[in-house]
């Protein structure tokens, strides 16, 4: 299975499309022009999302690109009653700075992870809807955005995944990913 964003939107405006190149020369700023987080440039070459620099220095995000990625693609702490793709109870994987967060369940990072082995199908869609709000929680509970949407079309070997923040008087911002399945369908 591979990981493919497919684009970033904020209004109507499409910052991020196929074949764009890095996600760094639409979203992501030198933060020598405004603090913000550090950006996680997403690399549609090689399907995944680094550090990098602009203006010999590490890029900023403003937005909430990094922390849809990070929420999504670290992988969360398995729950006691999941089970693990790889068959080993005793690969519950999970974000090392967890054990020091201070609010008890605080987990960073998505379930996603577990899907990785399982078959395309209409259960594994609705998994995936739960693994992505359940990640994304924390953003309405900390008031970073007022709605978190999440749509999961599935077609051919690949699920689509689209997340919609809504940012209090602010502009919604949409995500797509795409999830490629080298696995049956059913």
């Amino acid at each position: 299975m591979s990981l493919l964003l497919l684009d970033v939107s904020v209004g109507s405006v499409v910052i991020v499309a196929p074949g764009a190149g890095p996600v760094s020369r639409s979203s992501a700023t030198s933060s020598a022009i405004g603090l913000g987080d550090i950006a996680l440039v997403w690399d549609v070459g090689i399907g995944s999302a680094d550090l990098t620099m602009i203006d010999s220095d590490i890029a900023s995000d403003m937005g909430l690109v990094t922390a849809v990625l990070l929420s999504l693609f670290v992988d969360r702490r398995a729950e006691s009653d999941d089970v693990p793709p790889s068959g080993d109870p005793s690969d519950r994987r999970g974000w090392w700075a967890d054990e020091f967060a201070t609010v008890e369940r605080d987990l960073i990072g998505s379930r996603l992870w577990l899907l990785d082995r399982s078959k395309l199908t209409p259960d594994t869609g609705r998994s995936a809807e739960t693994y992505i709000r359940e990640a994304l929680a924390w953003m309405i509970e900390d008031r970073v955005v007022s709605a978190v949407d999440v749509q999961i079309t599935i077609e051919a070997q690949r699920m689509l995944m689209t997340v919609g923040l809504q940012r209090p008087g602010r502009d919604r911002i949409s995500l797509r990913f795409a999830q490629v399945w080298d696995h049956l369908t059913s």
